[in-house]
């Protein structure tokens, strides 16, 4: 269902000239001279429309670096002063808010461990309430849409009308190849649900790694996402925190030359006439994708209902395995890749097992 927010786009609160909207800058502001010559590094490459750092840093261990304080908003204006560029940072407290305004700050943004706390969104909400600045949220740390939803919201109800969401990927145990798991799917349900919102990637924390930043900044602007936010350092293997994601800022302006910035749409009428064909032809074959789903649920129900008269277990372990191993094999040659196939039939395999669980219990309601 789609949520209805008062919200002012966010060229209008950040004017960048087209696509895609950049954000950069240290992970940590760690001295005034990095911090400093970091962002106006940035700034001479032409391609960056804010800077960033973080002032408070939030970590999972005690002991580690976590961020230089208040003070660090003086290297930051002292930036913008450089530069010309506005600046954000991160807030997880409203004692965070109200130094930030204080001091100057143009944009503020609540991190992924604050979005996942009602409390604490609620707290920067409060401390809002009156204030005319753009916030933009990151996705919760777990892969809760309505969490991150939630936090919008709250900051929306105190009326704060220029947001945008970020999108930094979200833990998980099974990571693969990126320190968090982009989820790409709950950040387009997002902009399903809210059309009007603005979402800008970040590839540095959905990577974790500089040289999948590229990859991953592709695949965030390919989805139509509004911009993208990167971490720079100058000395990326000498920072105090998440060395392993920044890229100096010659490598960050060589990352977006090498970017295909695509159009949401096009004016083209034989585009159009040929996608109009190709989406009808996609739709009918969804259809029959759907029938054939259905016909299969009914064979598993009438499968749960010979089991259960036979007193026979739901699940056939080697019956399983013999369908991952055929039909992946079957996919793999028409050119679907392996893991699709397998989340695919997942998904249609536990379908089945609760269709059939439905029929054991109600054969159990039954019992005297």
């Amino acid at each position: 269902m789609k949520k209805e927010l008062h919200l002012t786009p966010i060229q209008n609160w950040l004017p960048h000239p087209g696509r895609p909207l950049i954000i950069s800058g240290p992970c940590s502001a760690e001295t005034e001279s990095q911090t400093v010559t970091t962002c106006k590094q940035l700034a001479a490459t032409g391609k960056v429309h804010a800077l960033r750092a973080g002032i408070w840093k939030p970590r999972t261990r005690p002991g580690q670096f976590e961020g230089v304080g208040e003070v660090g908003l003086q290297w930051l204006m002292a930036a913008r002063h450089e530069t010309g560029l506005p600046v954000t940072t991160e807030v997880a407290t409203a004692a965070h808010v109200e130094a930030c305004l204080k001091a100057g700050v143009d944009i503020l943004w609540v991190g992924a461990r604050t979005t996942v706390n009602p409390f604490s969104v609620q707290e920067i909400a409060d401390a809002l309430k009156g204030v005319d600045i753009p916030v933009m949220v990151k996705n919760p740390v777990n892969p809760d849409l309505e969490l991150w939803i939630g936090a919008l919201e709250r900051l929306n109800k105190a009326g704060i009308t220029k947001m945008a969401a970020i999108h930094r990927g979200f833990s998980s145990f099974d990571k693969g190849p990126f320190r968090n798991a982009p989820m790409w799917e709950l950040a387009i349900e997002l902009k399903t649900r809210i059309p009007e919102l603005d979402i800008i990637c970040d590839p540095s924390h959905i990577t974790g790694a500089r040289d999948l930043i590229s990859f991953v900044s592709q695949k965030g602007l390919d989805l139509d996402m509004a911009g993208l936010m990167i971490e720079s350092h100058i000395t990326p293997d000498a920072a105090w925190s998440d060395a392993k994601q920044q890229v100096t800022p010659a490598a960050l302006n060589k990352i977006l030359e090498g970017l295909i910035v695509r159009q949401a749409s096009s004016d083209n009428k034989n585009f159009k006439d040929t996608l109009t064909t190709l989406r009808e032809k996609i739709d009918q074959l969804d259809d029959d994708i759907m029938h054939k789903l259905a016909e299969r649920m009914k064979i598993s129900e009438k499968i749960g209902q010979y089991k259960k008269e036979n007193n026979v277990t739901i699940l056939q372990v080697s019956r399983w395995e013999e369908i991952i191993h055929t039909r992946v094999a079957m996919a793999l040659v028409m050119g679907i890749s392996e893991s699709f196939s397998k989340e695919f039939l997942k998904l249609i395999h536990n379908e089945s097992i609760q269709i059939q669980t439905k029929v054991m219990n109600e054969k159990m309601e039954k019992q005297p």
